[in-house]
């Protein structure tokens, strides 16, 4: 940790999500002061599994957490493609010691409040000095010439040297500064976890499953211990959608994906309850810096799932904004200049080919074929090649110094 900076007021992160959690402790690692308000009630996550690429890793091992992160996981062998419609299995990426060799880390999956929880215990370890204040909305951004306050929904207000907004896809931050609409993208998500013992047995395979059909898929994996394992489904709703979370109905699902094969209709028997979720995103912007005020996470780059990459871009952000701040040694103004200029352009792309896998995963007609045409006998080394832009990141490289 670097050597604490004279002004002790504190650094406000708003939102205690994943990526507030690792933009404190990215900050409280470079000798900060650190005041994280969330609006719910505890610190905590909500959700079910996610996956860890290389990347992820790469960032939590530059927060001091790696290790603790890879106690939690489940490291997956393989990605597999079926096709929703026939059963056929269309393309598979080994993740085994190649691909280890050539992105430096593995591919897992954890379960959300795994991954929070790791950086709660990392944040807790690196210093006493942090201070979590929930049950709080904040409402506005003030700059002064020399620090910043944020404006809490009772009127309360919270002083410091600068405010990372990582308030999540309806920031209040970004909706003062940009002013710009959610992308409400018509696509739901149904989530579940059920037991292993309830899965059909033939399919309990320790990696992350895709199933692509007509404007819809479903993706399975196993969580930690293999008692259980996470289901996410994904069609185009044919109804006006909100951005938000519900109970889910299953038949709903069913009739959505009932023109898809025995097998995948033989996994959505299975689940009791339900989750249901209507994504959205938005379009990417050129700036994420308004003074001492700047976004992070969701609140700079929301995007649909299909690259599975939200918590994890998230965390390379945290390690931006750290880096950048120790580079500029604590000059506020030219270290979130130099954050924006590291973060926004490999974001977008990241935001703009979610959508477009999203495309290619929901394909039907001719296009369903090329898809399948493209990728099937696809060489190992080819998936790597294409992979290499998103899964390459490094902590070292992460900086726009040039």
């Amino acid at each position: 940790m670097s050597t604490a900076q004279k002004d002790q007021r504190p650094v406000l992160v708003a939102g205690g999500g994943i990526g507030g959690l690792a933009a404190a402790l990215a900050l409280v690692r470079e000798g900060y002061r650190v005041k994280v308000i969330e609006q719910a009630a505890q610190i905590s996550e909500i959700g079910a599994g996610i996956q860890l690429s290389p990347n992820a890793f790469a960032a939590c091992d530059a927060l001091g957490v790696g290790a603790n992160l890879r106690a939690k996981a489940v490291y997956t062998e393989e990605m597999v493609m079926f096709d929703a419609m026939d059963g056929e299995r269309v393309a598979s990426i080994s993740l085994g010691e190649n691909f280890r060799q050539r992105f430096g880390n593995p591919y897992a999956v954890i379960h959300r409040a795994d991954i929070h929880s790791a950086l709660l215990e990392g944040v807790q370890a690196a210093t006493s000095d942090i201070e979590f204040l929930t049950s709080t909305r904040i409402v506005q951004v003030q700059q002064h010439a020399d620090g910043v306050s944020l404006v809490d929904a009772k009127g309360g207000r919270h002083d410091g040297q600068a405010v990372i907004a990582c308030d999540g896809v309806r920031s209040a931050v970004r909706q003062q500064y940009v002013g710009d609409s959610i992308r409400v993208s018509g696509h739901v998500v149904f989530r579940a976890v059920i037991d292993t013992q309830d899965f059909p047995e033939a399919l309990r395979r320790t990696a992350p499953c895709i199933w692509v059909g007509p404007n819809c898929h479903l993706v399975h994996y196993p969580l930690k211990d293999g008692d259980k394992y996470n289901l996410a489904v994904t069609f185009h709703s044919d109804k006006s959608e909100e951005w938000g979370v519900m109970d889910g109905d299953a038949a709903e699902v069913q009739r959505y994906f009932a023109s898809t094969c025995e097998q995948l209709q033989a996994i959505l028997r299975i689940p009791k309850e339900w989750k249901r979720w209507a994504t959205a995103d938005r379009d990417p912007i050129e700036s994420w810096v308004f003074g001492r005020a700047a976004l992070l996470g969701d609140a700079a780059h929301p995007m649909v799932q299909y690259l599975a990459q939200g918590a994890c871009t998230a965390c390379e952000d945290a390690v931006t904004l750290g880096r950048a701040v120790r580079h500029e040694s604590g000059d506020w103004r030219r270290a979130l200049a130099l954050y924006e200029r590291s973060r926004v352009a490999r974001t977008a792309r990241v935001v703009l080919s979610a959508r477009e896998m999203g495309r290619i995963y929901h394909a039907k007609g001719v296009e369903r074929l090329v898809r399948n045409d493209m990728w099937k006998g696809r060489e190992q080394a080819r998936f790597y090649d294409a992979l290499e832009w998103l899964y390459g990141w490094t902590a070292d490289k992460c900086l726009a110094l040039d």
